[in-house]
């Protein structure tokens, strides 16, 4: 079957497969999910989601870039060895809640915790080096000209000596074996899925506590999609790390989750368990295609 491009008697266009009565307009995701939003989670419901006490703690987060406010008044919550994964549409601000966490947003109310400690005001050096956070960006955040060992060293670059960063990257080799067997190879030759473990494991370099994963799957094919979250899964639940991600797959990310998070211009519309979201009619019509 073809694409089709579609408008019917109420002026919904787009383009789509099967009849126009099945196909849900960009407009009508937009006034549906803004709907939802009016009737967003309470905080007690949110930390309930968390694990025993919540690690990260975001409460009435108010932040964007400049004069530009993107989110409203945003509360977060997870556990020590728990995962989140923040879906909704375009511009709804799912990016945003990563760089407020990790110090590249402008931020005028509300607050940050990592255990007891403040990071709102923190600076990303701060933030990684003395409350544990760091950041994977998305793909294609590799050095190409450099080694695989010389980017790995890179991530240690806050650490005290350069002995203290080579001991953390010959334990990232001990755990990885394809990046032991490239470790001399300059990193632009890599393949997309040794891309993303590279960029993944020098994030590892400096221990962190959480992890802000941003599009883990984005670039790449379907075998290397799996082997990525093999990984995660493993980063949580054999070494308890903290993971907050946004994932454009919104059904792969679900279904990894513990916590779901739904945002829609903002503010959070919906919130549960992975699998509750991912069985929930409202977030399968508007967000996972059926």
């Amino acid at each position: 079957m073809s694409d089709q491009s579609l408008t019917n008697d109420k002026g919904v266009s787009g383009y789509g497969f099967g009849e126009v009565d099945t196909v849900i307009s960009v407009d009508d995701v937009a006034r549906e999910a803004a709907r939802l939003a009016e009737e967003g989670p309470k905080r007690d419901e949110l930390k309930s989601l968390a694990a025993g006490e919540a690690h990260l703690v975001i409460e009435g987060l108010v932040a964007g870039y400049g004069k530009m406010e993107v989110l409203h008044g945003l509360d977060l919550y997870a556990g020590k060895g728990q995962s989140l994964c923040l879906i909704g549409p375009n511009g709804a601000g799912k990016s945003t809640i990563l760089h407020s966490i990790y110090g590249f947003t402008t931020i005028t109310g509300g607050s940050i915790k990592i255990g007891d400690i403040d990071v709102t005001r923190l600076g990303p050096n701060d933030k990684l080096k003395s409350a544990g956070i760091a950041y994977i960006l998305q793909d294609n955040s590799v050095f190409p000209d450099m080694t695989v060992e010389e980017n790995l060293l890179m991530g240690g670059y806050l650490m005290d000596s350069t002995d203290a960063a080579q001991e953390a990257t010959e334990r990232i080799f001990e755990k990885y074996a394809s990046l032991r067997e490239r470790r001399d190879q300059r990193a632009g030759i890599l393949s997309g899925g040794e891309r993303r473990l590279l960029e993944i494991s020098r994030a590892l370099i400096m221990n962190p506590a959480v992890l802000l994963v941003d599009e883990p799957s984005i670039g790449l094919e379907p075998r290397f999609i799996d082997m990525v979250f093999e990984i995660l899964d493993d980063l949580q639940n054999n070494e308890g790390k903290s993971i907050i991600m946004v994932e454009q797959n919104a059904k792969k990310g679900l279904e990894f989750a513990d916590i779901g998070y739904v945002l829609v211009s903002g503010v959070l519309a919906k919130a549960g368990t992975g699998d509750a979201m991912l069985a929930d009619p409202d977030v399968g019509r508007l967000f996972l295609g059926g």
